[in-house]
Parts: structure tokens; C-alpha cells; sequence
């Protein structure tokens, strides 16, 4: 994995240096000081290539949970830059982020690593990507290198972790707002920063193979989002059970890519249904989203939700059990008046625990539009 070593403390610092002198940066200035010193270290095409206007809708969209020999994306890959510039682009990602938001993107990016040298070049039977991982509307090869990949090959060409895309929409700013993409296959960071505000939404994380080992350790992902909404399941009584657990199946992402502006209507047990240990589970398990942005942010957001935790809402639709440290097979839902998230396992005969796609909106303020008004 990329680790948070010297190397990227060093490249962090400098970030930090090319500030006015001040007591203590406040997140967005730090923010814009890395993002400033990652497009410092990169050329003019490279530059031409990376940055887009803040309201090119179509490059808003250019994301999703498929391979980029499938669904191509615009910027620049990793593969595309040298070791100082891949360490500024790190930089940024961990100023931008929680520590935990980064470890998690590391661990994705290293799961796709996996799935490169895996025999055959690719994750386990079953279980491709469903229809609405596909491209977005109007989602053709895009300007830059991403355009330039076969649309299917070998595995070098669909997993590994020097397929993931950097793109700015906008000229970082403490005070105009522009947007951070980083993403590729089950990665899509969608972060508005818009003056003190961060925006995290759409944002999907997701995970094949959702179980691995690294370095002789098991690492799951998104192991914490499984767990910690098995466990709310499991703390509701009979009754509250009942009307949380849909009659229905539900196996995939309602709102994934491709599907910005689209409602559905809340379902399940809403909040005010629980007691307090109940609801301050539910705001743990919405955690593991809300808190992937960097601290500040993070905050702000969990404040907003609690405004509107009243109003909020926990579906479950699939199997209520779960072996011992592995992940779920059941789709669950977490939607309020500024909030969806959905947890999809993915799978077609293989084993669901290993294949999961999750997804994160505001559908008051996706790509900080509730915010800048674009």
C-alpha cells in the first residue's frame, strides 16, 4: 500500500511551507497548498490533461465502479506519473482525507492490486459489475490518457493500483469553490471544497476482493461497515426488526453511477423508533462515511446529519447473519433529509461477502451544488 512514511510527511510538510506564516493552517489552506504543490510537479500537458472547468457536467459524472478499460476516466493515472509527483498526489489525498479515510483507500486500491495478480487476471467468479456500475450518460472515451486504454485486455489493463485517476474541476482556492476527483475501479472520491466547507458527496467505496491478506494480515475494506450495521440489526427487539427488514431483495445500488437527481422514497425503521443506544449505533455505522473526509469537514457533516437524525431511516433486505469476520450478504439501506447510503453486495453464484459496492450522497448537495448553486 502507499504508506503515510517520511517520504509523504516530507512531501506533507511542503505542502505546509508554501503557506503564509500562520499559527495554525486551517484545513482548506492546507488543502489548496498540497493540491498547489501536485500541480506544481507536473508539466504543461500534464496540466492540460488534469484540470477541467468546475461545471463540466460530463466530468462530474465520469465515475464508477467499473474497470477503466471499461468505463475509461479523464486525468491522470498513476501509471502516468513519476514517483516525486505520484508522492504530491499522495500528499494530497491524505491532507484532504481522515487517516482513516486514507488507510480505506489504500486498502481499496491494494484489493485491486490483488485482483491484478491473481490467476486468469481477475477477482473470483461471479459477480461482475451489474448494470448500474456502467457508463454514465453520455460517458464516451474522455479527453486526456484515459481515452487512449483498450476497452477490455489483460489484467494489467483492468486492475492494479496505478489505474486510479486524479482530476481538478476548477483552480484550487481557499476562497472559489473546485472539485477533487480521484478514483478507478470500486473508487469514487467526488470532494467539493467550497471556502471552509468539504463536501464529500457522490462518493462510492467499494471492495473486490472485500477480504485479502497483505503483508500476513487480513484486511477488509469496508469490514467495519459490515460489522457495525450487523450489530445495529442485531440490537433492535422483535417489532423494530419487523419494519426494518424489507419483504423484498434488494441486491444493488439504487443510487450508483449514472444515477445523479434520481429519489426513492425512505423505508424500514425510522430513528425515532429507537432508543438511544440504537441511534447512536446508527450514527456510528453512518460514520464510516461521513468520517472519510478530513476532520473539520467531517465534523460539520455528522452535525448536519443529527440535525436530521429524526427524520432518518434503516432498511435491511437479505440475510441477518454473517460468519465470524466476514462481511454480509444482505443490502442495507441509511437514508435521511440530506443522506443515502447503501451497501450492495455484489455476486452472481460466487460468495457476496467478497464483492461489495457501497455508495454515499447528498441528494441536497451532490458535487457541493447545494452550496456553490452549480
Amino acid at each position: 500500500m502507499y504508506k503515510a512514511g517520511c517520504g509523504l510527511c516530507v512531501l506533507a510538510l511542503a505542502c505546509f511551507t508554501l503557506m503564509p506564516a500562520k499559527a495554525q493552517p486551517n484545513a482548506t489552506s492546507r488543502i489548496v497548498s498540497c493540491a498547489n504543490a501536485f500541480l506544481a510537479t507536473l508539466d504543461a500537458k500534464q496540466r492540460q490533461s488534469v484540470v477541467f472547468a468546475f461545471d463540466d457536467e460530463e466530468q462530474r459524472r465520469r465515475w464508477s465502479n467499473f474497470p477503466i478499460a471499461m468505463v475509461p476516466r479523464a486525468g491522470l493515472s498513476l501509471k502516468d506519473l513519476n514517483e516525486a509527483q505520484r508522492s504530491a498526489e499522495m500528499a494530497l489525498l491524505a491532507a484532504v482525507l481522515s487517516s482513516k479515510g486514507y488507510e480505506k483507500v489504500q486498502e481499496i486500491m491494494q484489493g485491486d492490486e490483488v485482483n491484478k495478480t491473481m490467476p486468469g487476471g481477475g477477482p473470483p467468479p461471479g459477480g461482475g459489475p451489474p448494470p448500474g456500475g456502467g457508463p454514465p450518460p453520455g460517458g464516451g472515451p474522455p479527453r486526456g490518457n484515459g481515452g487512449n486504454r483498450p476497452r477490455f485486455g489483460l489484467s494489467g489493463d483492468m486492475f492494479g493500483k496505478d489505474l486510479y485517476y486524479i482530476s481538478f474541476l476548477g483552480t484550487p482556492s481557499e476562497t472559489k469553490p473546485w472539485m477533487l476527483q480521484f478514483g478507478g475501479h470500486h473508487l469514487a472520491l467526488n470532494i467539493t471544497i467550497a471556502g471552509e466547507h468539504g463536501i464529500l458527496t457522490p462518493t462510492l467505496t467499494g471492495a473486490q476482493p472485500a477480504l485479502y491478506n497483505y503483508n500476513g494480515k487480513i484486511v477488509r475494506p469496508l469490514g467495519a461497515e459490515s460489522d457495525k450495521a450487523l450489530a445495529l440489526l442485531n440490537a433492535l427487539d422483535e417489532t423494530q426488526r419487523k419494519q426494518a427488514i424489507l419483504s423484498y431483495q434488494t441486491a444493488d445500488l439504487v443510487l450508483g453511477p449514472g444515477q445523479d437527481g434520481k429519489t426513492i422514497q425512505p423505508e424500514g425503521l425510522k430513528a425515532t423508533a429507537m432508543n438511544e443506544r440504537q441511534r447512536a449505533m446508527l450514527l456510528d455505522v453512518i460514520a464510516e462515511w461521513s468520517g472519510i473526509i478530513h476532520e473539520s469537514a467531517a465534523a460539520a457533516r455528522m452535525a448536519e446529519i443529527k440535525a436530521g437524525l429524526n427524520d432518518t431511516w434503516f432498511a435491511w433486505s437479505g440475510p441477518t447473519t454473517a460468519a465470524p469476520g466476514k462481511n454480509i450478504t444482505a443490502y442495507y439501506r441509511i437514508q435521511g433529509p440530506k443522506l443515502v447510503i447503501e451497501y450492495a453486495p455484489q455476486g452472481l453464484g460466487g460468495d457476496l461477502s467478497l464483492h461489495v459496492h457501497t455508495m454515499y450522497r447528498d441528494p441536497t448537495n451532490d458535487y457541493g451544488r447545494g452550496v456553490t448553486g452549480k
